[in-house]
């Protein structure tokens, strides 16, 4: 007896230890498991009392049914089975609270881990003593992972479902990202370096805005490193993703050209009542602006909470000119009020179809039947630019597909179909992009998505081109390309890309 006592210690002692569980509760765990198989071998109610003490030294097992001692070899088998069940359940929920006391405050922490196997197109990832899982929304695009790879991964929640402690891991959340540069960078984990704005689309591109507490400390440099070394290390973790780094501004317009890098803006005009920003770029700009698939212009919106329309100067130029003329032929509407709208960021017939008479009304203090009759004009004349834009879009795609099967017979390949022959064009950048449709940012304006419609793939031949003319070092700071020269070859800045998030005034 005594030699199965100490066993039940070092079993005991054992198992508190490998699996994280109290010993105490282990005790408690056995404890109550043998009043179980008592009540069992008497038939005894709920409320019949039995009560059991196990020694924490000795091992020595006492039980008792109300106050009188029962020898344990009367219980028999059956008793022993059950007891032997309600300890491995015990022991699994007291398992199970630990684990999930364990990970519940690890939430939001990186952790690396060992990949198992895919169920469903979830990994599953062994992580210390627990199983965690990376749904396929959680997973970088494109990635795979083998049995036995060290997988680095963030733990995005953690659940108490019944019967299991569900980790729920991820590679794709943005917040990653912060996590991978405190750990590269010491300055940001000491809160030196603040990462401001954060946007991602995994496995491809990410953008993040910086900024320094100290003045002593360029933020773009010590994200960096020397010759780009930490930096790398983080594109290495991604597989190739492409980091830019810039500068956070509190100037919104500052913010959204630094966020459009490496395009030079010509000019910035927010509408606060839209939430719009209108950025013009000249037509050579135009391609980075937007990047390939609309990568680049799509990122800054996100990081700066603006909708971002892209213009040319011409195309700027044409919408505030119809807005004039439109607005100068509503009776009671002053040269002076199309200013004063111009300045309030609305720039097409749209904008003021958008913002209705109310705003009107209020900002450019016109009477109520004035503001009015300008918002139906607008309507009107709204409906006709879009009937216009439509026309030249067909003109400029006919032009365009005229041009591809031109091209292809210059090729020597006659019998190409039109459709083949304007992806032929495309891949050779020789179509002439089609206008871009306008958005509700004015005439001759366009929208992202417009601007993607000109080809069904959503990239526009102008993207095209600008991929092939455009030179390599135009790119912002990315981190698979760059970084082993950005101290050397370029300011940290323009090596480092453009991005942040701004809070609207």
């Amino acid at each position: 007896m005594t030699m199965n006592n100490a066993e039940m210690l070092r079993l005991i002692d054992s198992i508190a230890r490998d699996r994280n569980v109290d010993k105490d509760l282990l005790f408690d765990d056995l404890e109550q498991a043998m009043v179980s198989a008592a009540r069992k071998h008497y038939h005894a109610d709920e409320e019949e009392e039995f009560a059991c003490e196990i020694d924490r030294f000795t091992g020595a097992i006492q039980l008792w049914r109300q106050g009188n001692p029962i020898d344990l070899a009367d219980l028999g088998r059956i008793p022993a089975q059950t007891a032997k069940q309600v300890m491995i359940q015990r022991f699994r929920e007291d398992e199970r609270a630990s684990i999930y006391g364990e990970f519940i405050d690890r939430v939001g922490d990186l952790a690396t881990g060992m990949a198992q196997r895919y169920e469903g197109g979830a990994l599953i990832v062994q992580i210390g003593r627990a199983e965690g899982f990376m749904p396929r929304r959680e997973q970088i695009p494109g990635e795979q992972h083998q049995p036995g790879e060290r997988v680095r991964c963030l733990i995005l929640d953690v659940r108490d479902e019944g019967n299991q402690v569900k980790i729920v891991l991820s590679r794709a959340a943005p917040e990653m990202i912060r996590r991978l540069f405190e750990v590269e960078v010491p300055e940001v984990a000491e809160r030196v370096i603040e990462i401001r704005a954060m946007a991602r689309e995994p496995g491809a591109r990410t953008k993040i805005a910086v900024q320094s507490m100290d003045s002593k400390v360029d933020a773009v440099g010590a994200c960096v490193g020397v010759r780009g070394s930490r930096i790398r290390n983080i594109v290495d973790e991604l597989g190739g993703e492409k980091i830019d780094i810039v500068r956070w501004n509190e100037s919104s317009q500052m913010l959204i050209a630094n966020a459009l890098k490496p395009a030079e803006v010509v000019e910035i005009s927010l509408c606060f009542e839209l939430g719009r920003a209108t950025v013009v770029v000249n037509e050579d700009q135009l391609s980075l602006a937007i990047g390939k698939r609309g990568q680049n212009v799509r990122l800054a919106a996100r990081l700066t909470n603006w909708d971002v329309d892209i213009l040319t100067p011409q195309e700027y130029t044409k919408s505030l000119d119809t807005l004039e003329q439109l607005m100068l032929s509503v009776e009671g509407v002053t040269e002076d009020a199309v200013d004063r709208l111009a300045a309030l960021g609305l720039i097409s017939v749209f904008d003021v179809e958008e913002v209705g008479p109310e705003f009107l009304t209020e900002q450019l203090e016109l009477p109520e039947e004035v503001a009015l009759s300008l918002v139906n004009a607008a309507s009107e004349k709204a409906k006709v630019v879009a009937e216009e834009q439509a026309r030249e879009k067909e003109e400029q795609e006919k032009a365009r597909r005229e041009a591809a099967a031109a091209q292809a017979a210059g090729l020597g390949t006659p019998g190409v179909s039109d459709e083949a022959a304007a992806q032929a064009a495309d891949v050779l950048g020789e179509a002439r992009p089609a206008p871009r449709p306008q958005s509700g940012g004015g005439d001759g304006g366009s929208s992202i998505m417009d601007l993607l419609g000109s080809r069904g793939d959503g990239e526009t031949p102008a993207e095209d081109a600008a991929a092939e003319q455009a030179p390599a070092d135009t790119e912002p700071e990315s981190a698979g390309e760059a970084a082993e020269d950005a101290a050397d070859e370029q300011p940290a800045e323009e090596t480092a890309g453009a991005e942040a998030s701004a809070e609207k005034p």
